[in-house]
Formats: structure tokens, C-alpha cells, sequence
């Protein structure tokens, strides 16, 4: 399979505040269970967002009828405050085999109630790249690209090889909280 070429973009040079776009680029989620039984598209779409912040790779939001939603639950793990989007529910991964068992505990999450400014992702789901799960993982892909997840576990960007964070890396690190 042959791997789109897109240009290189510096995370150095994505606006502050954050900027929402629409993308045609092929989102994808797939679980694999860790015993190889069970693969599994949990989303898939080219009619997604990407949010761009100075010093993070995108993140990705999937509209909901993209998604297999029968994978998902509402999470009580936690909620978060953007100060750019909003408060973010998360959401659960269930086993595909019997729908009930927790696979990755809120490792996606979405915004029921956006700021005005990202009203176009209301209730638009995005996904961790690491599901830290023990009993299978999900793989992230934008277009033929797998994506590495950005370091840390807060932010949940996506990196893809065109994004960079030259000498200066992407915030999430370790010592880079403070940015």
C-alpha cells in the first residue's frame, strides 16, 4: 500500500488558540485483540477534524456516524476542562466478542456541550493512539499512516511522519508540562 505524501508542518507554527479544521484525510481506528482473535474497525472516516495548538501534533475527531458506537460506553473514569473547547466526557472501549467487558477505559472522549468555536465537533468523538489496554490495542491511522502517539498521556495527539516539533519536540514529556 503506498503512503500519502503530505507536507511537513512544524507544531512551532500551529496558532495559539487552537484552530479546528476539516480534513478529507482516512481516519481509522482498528482493535486487535492481543490473542489475534478478534479485528475489529471501530472508526473510520474521511469527513473528520483536526485540532492544531502550538507545540502538539493534531488530534483527530470522528463524527459519531463514523463510529461503531456499540464498541463504546460513557466513561466514569474521569472528565477534563478545555480551556479552548470545553469539558470532554470520555468514553470506554468494550470487548467486541461480548460487549461488556471493559477493553481500554476512557481512551476516547468527545465535547456534548463545545465552546461556539468548535460547535463543529460536538459530540465528534477523538481517540487516544495508546489504548492501554491488556487485552488487545487499537491502531491509529491517518490516510496509510500508522500514528505514534504523543508522548505523555494527557494531550492524545496523533504523530504522523509529515509532523515535527524540531530541536523543541512536542509538549507532553516529561518537563514540558510547564510550556
Amino acid at each position: 500500500m503506498s503512503k500519502t505524501v503530505r507536507p511537513v508542518e512544524s507544531v512551532w507554527n500551529y496558532p495559539r488558540p487552537p484552530r479546528l479544521e476539516p480534513t478529507s484525510s482516512r481516519l481509522r481506528v482498528i482493535w486487535e485483540s492481543k490473542d489475534g482473535g478478534e479485528k475489529r474497525t471501530v472508526a473510520e472516516t474521511t469527513k473528520g477534524y483536526r485540532v492544531l495548538e502550538t507545540s502538539h501534533p493534531p488530534t483527530y475527531y470522528f463524527p459519531p456516524s463514523s463510529i461503531d458506537m456499540s464498541l463504546l460506553r460513557p466513561s466514569t473514569a474521569r472528565r477534563t476542562m478545555c480551556e479552548w473547547k470545553g469539558q470532554a466526557t470520555y468514553h470506554d472501549l468494550v470487548l467486541p466478542s461480548d460487549n461488556s467487558t471493559i477493553a481500554a477505559r476512557g481512551r476516547a472522549w468527545s465535547y456534548p456541550e463545545p465552546v461556539p468555536e468548535f460547535k463543529s465537533i460536538k459530540d465528534y468523538l477523538c481517540f487516544y493512539a495508546s489504548p492501554q489496554s491488556k487485552v488487545g490495542t487499537w491502531r491509529c491511522y491517518v490516510d496509510d499512516d500508522e500514528v505514534t502517539a504523543q508522548e505523555g498521556d494527557f494531550y492524545g495527539s496523533w504523530v504522523t511522519p509529515e509532523i515535527t516539533g524540531g530541536e523543541r519536540g512536542f509538549k507532553g514529556g516529561p518537563g514540558t508540562m510547564g510550556w
